[in-house]
């Protein structure tokens, strides 16, 4: 595990149903922080790398993560500590535009346990990215979030969305797998 960092992507305010004034509420993001606190805290115990990635929109008409917000901060539940990286993104792309892979290159990274939210866009994108880049991959399906999402006239619960994303990703990008069995692999 020498080699493993922890991925936490866009756990920030407006994504929590609890914060007042969140701007693009989630489907299970408490849950989802509560699993990543206990990846967090293993990552931290064993020494092992732990990055944040945040969000942020270019512009302030954008409908969430508004440049310098409250809402485009990470949530307590998560916060960074002195010394551990955090990468500021403006695509749904983590790679894109920032120096995460400069980051996991110095530290040595070849192994990435990726959480966080939305399971259909930035965890979908980051995971995908990262395996293209040479990168083994687990995600932590119960530590990820998304929402409700709408096409065509249907709306698909975000329990569908997720799932489908997850299946997506385990049938030929990464291992998929709980917060619990990823915990017995760091030890």
């Amino acid at each position: 595990m020498s080699n493993t960092a922890l991925l936490l992507i866009d756990f920030q305010n407006d994504y929590y149903p609890s914060y007042a004034g969140a701007k693009w509420p989630l489907s299970g993001t408490e849950a989802a922080a509560s699993n990543a606190t206990r990846l967090l805290t293993a990552f931290r115990k064993q020494g092992l790398p732990v990055i944040h990635v945040r969000h942020e929109f270019p512009s302030s008409d954008a409908p969430f993560f508004l440049p310098e917000s409250e809402g485009a901060k990470i949530h307590n539940s998560v916060a960074p500590l002195e010394g551990e990286p955090v990468i500021l993104k403006h695509q749904i792309n983590s790679f894109r535009g920032t120096g995460l892979q400069n980051i996991l290159d110095e530290l040595n990274v070849g192994k990435l346990v990726i959480l966080g939210a939305m399971s259909h866009m930035c965890i979908d994108a980051v995971t995908r990215a990262a395996v293209d880049l040479g990168y083994e991959c687990n995600v932590a399906h119960d530590a990820c979030a998304t929402l409700d999402l709408e096409f065509n006239g249907i709306t698909v619960p975000a329990s569908h969305v997720h799932h489908a994303f997850m299946a997506a990703l385990s049938f030929g990008y990464c291992n998929v797998d709980s917060t619990d069995k990823l915990l017995d692999l760091v030890g």
